[in-house]
């Protein structure tokens, strides 16, 4: 049995294969010991003697990132840089924010340690470290009270002898150590450092909580198995995962990029961009077909720190369903990034007493109370309207839910306009396609906003997460700084041969194999910064294109230069076969449940509710309407249709 469990701040999400359809499981979410949750998903699925295969999308890497609570880490470096984890690029987060403060660097100066050695930049070794400088090495780290060890010693990636020679030094002191020329061998030292040191910060929690995991599923199914989602999009085994959890950061939200990817593609749709709200934040992601589909990065900052290994190219703000509502000193009100998580959470689920996002929708009518996840938790309407008529200051309590509404939405759009407009691309292009449990309340409003014509509400909207990592392939990412200049794709091959090799040894070890894609990072001689293109024939002339698609000019005549090489191994999954029917002429009169009043701009419209289970393909919705599932909520503003496809997505028409 293959069952796939996304980890949310305020439901964990759980989609599952049993008996070749696809099914869906939300349950509320346990911060305190988030492997519960994901034990009860499969306890509840598992029932009658079925081996699961497990595939989890996990946040513990984020929140410890987020929060700050990993590892106290020993940063070792070359002899002059051990500040330099603390330096970084001297850049401000926020320019135009005078008051604005880094956050304190997690090592602290105390945790920071040189050794005199020294690697040239072609990888020749100028000088080993001495036997008794490591033993001062290995006493000093061992009375500092560490926890793990983060190695990162100067052109390492170059040359990795020096970075081998200390970590035998240290492995006797029985900690977790993270090398860089193993987790990242590229250029740029502040940013291969941060990356060593988070995943060494990450790596006693993430491997505890893997670990604690497995043990518990494995006493509880014997033979089944764990793999863990990576940032980058792909799966891993949680061994790996365990050992690089750097990789795993933003694990939940790359199932989503995923899993909208291959849904919007059913649909017949090439230009996507991922809106993914759920009760904590929002992700947003564009995806062209043409260029490839899902983008990923390796400049991903997390928690001020930048993490370098490949990425999927999200952009995340703090605006979702919990998100919290306040008025500052001034009178002004502000809602997020705070949550209230799933603890006390929101008014309407009984504990909370501080307004959220979530409140807000059940007071203007855009959630119905008795018909929440499927009618299994009801919401309390008339709680959260006393608190709300207590915080709502000298607006009425309408005013007040629909100045959250607008503030969370702008949030969300300005988080759009990143991605789309700022990177050279046009929104009205694309189909915004919607999902996580809040998603569908606000997908209409935003794409009238941004002038999108049409959004996409798939299956299941809020688990496609879990439903993405469903579908991703077991992917492993490979990568190496060359620095040529002048150079053909013919001198490129012996430094992809040397990737590959290694991949295929890795995934052998795991009885595997994979297909090899290739691409290479370029700039003009002289920048800063360079563009990953992949590897063909065309390989500078695309780059070229690139470069004027992202900044508008391009210098054919300029010399190029070949910063780092990069192998992606990919192993297909088996296919997720959705249902597919024959579609009808229909006005979806068999699916409606009642007509209730919703507030749109200023008044409240009745409005028809509509079980989405009973609708069928080919039929047409007009808004004002609701649409009810068992994963979230679709509100049809006045003037919007929705019409079921073939696959049972809603695709609603935006005027």
């Amino acid at each position: 049995m293959r069952i796939a469990i996304d980890s949310g701040g305020t439901f964990t999400d759980c989609v599952y294969l049993k008996d070749g359809e696809v099914h869906v499981l939300k349950i509320f979410s346990t911060p305190e010991d988030p492997g519960r949750a994901v034990l009860d998903c499969v306890t509840q699925i598992a029932t009658n003697g079925e081996v699961p295969e497990v595939r989890h999308g996990t946040t513990v890497g984020t929140n410890a990132m987020l929060e700050r609570k990993g590892a106290k880490v020993a940063f070792v470096t070359t002899a002059g840089f051990e500040d330099t984890i603390a330096i970084g690029r001297q850049a401000r987060t926020s320019l135009y924010d005078w008051f604005r403060s880094p956050l304190t660097c997690v090592v602290p100066s105390a945790l920071r340690f040189g050794v005199q050695e020294r690697t040239g930049s072609s990888g020749e070794i100028l000088l080993n470290p001495s036997q008794e400088s490591l033993e001062q090495l290995s006493q000093a780290i061992s009375q500092s009270g560490a926890e793990a060890i983060a190695i990162s010693l100067l052109f390492s990636f170059a040359n990795s002898r020096n970075e081998l020679l200390v970590a035998e030094a240290l492995a006797p002191l029985g900690l977790p150590i993270s090398l860089s020329h193993q987790i990242l061998p590229e250029f740029r030292e502040f940013e291969r450092g941060s990356t060593v040191v988070t995943n060494a910060y990450l790596a006693p929690r993430v491997s505890s909580y893997l670990s604690r995991l497995e043990c518990r599923l494995t006493e509880a199914f014997p033979k089944s198995s764990i793999h863990v989602m990576q940032s980058s999009g792909g799966i891993v085994s949680a061994r790996l995962a365990a050992r690089e959890p750097v990789r795993t950061v933003l694990s939940g939200p790359a199932g989503g990029v995923i899993g909208a990817y291959q849904l919007g593609r059913m649909a017949g749709f090439d230009k996507i961009i991922g809106f993914d709200m759920g009760g904590t934040s929002t992700d947003v992601s564009l995806m062209d077909a043409a260029e490839g589909g899902p983008r990923t990065t390796s400049e991903a900052i997390v928690s001020e720190m930048p993490v370098s290994v490949p990425m999927l190219d999200i952009h995340t703000v703090g605006a979702g369903g919990g998100s919290l509502a306040r008025f500052d000193h001034g009178g002004i009100l502000h809602v997020g990034p705070e949550s209230a998580g799933s603890i006390p959470g929101p008014i309407c689920y009984g504990r909370g007493e501080k307004p959220t996002v979530t409140d807000a929708n059940l007071l203007l009518g855009r959630l119905d109370p008795e018909l929440f996840l499927g009618g299994g938790v009801r919401l309390e309407a008339q709680r959260t309207r006393d608190f709300m008529e207590q915080a709502k200051g000298s607006f009425t309590v309408e005013q007040f839910a629909s100045g959250i509404l607008l503030l969370a939405e702008a949030a969300m759009e300005k988080a759009v306009r990143v991605i789309s407009i700022e990177r050279g691309h046009d929104p009205r292009e694309f189909t915004l396609l919607s999902f996580g449990g809040a998603g569908p309340l606000h997908a209409c409003s935003m794409a009238k906003s941004l002038r999108i014509g049409r959004v996409l509400i798939p299956r299941m909207p809020g688990a496609l997460s879990a439903l993405g990592i469903l579908m991703a392939d077991t992917v492993r990412d490979y990568s190496r700084t060359v620095m040529l200049s002048q150079a053909t794709r013919e001198d490129l091959h012996s430094f992809f041969v040397e990737l590959e090799e290694r991949g295929k040894k890795d995934l052998l070890e795991e009885g595997l194999e994979g297909i090899a894609v290739r691409s290479v990072d370029l700039r003009y001689a002289g920048q800063g910064y360079e563009l990953n293109v992949p590897d063909a024939p065309t390989l500078f002339e695309d780059f070229h294109s690139i470069h004027e698609k992202r900044y508008g000019y391009a210098n054919r005549s300029a010399a190029l230069e070949i910063v780092n090489v990069r192998l992606r191994f990919v192993v297909q999954n088996k296919p997720v076969h959705l249902p597919v029917s024959n579609p009808a002429v229909g006005d979806g009169v068999q699916a409606v449940l009642k007509v209730r009043p919703i507030y749109f701009s200023g008044a409240w419209l009745d409005s028809t509710v509509y079980s989405r289970d009973l609708l069928v393909a080919g039929d047409t919705v007009s808004g004002p309407a609701l649409i009810t599932e068992y994963s979230s909520t679709t509100v049809l503003p006045p003037g919007c249709v929705a019409m079921v496809d073939l696959y049972g997505n809603l695709i609603v028409e935006v005027n």
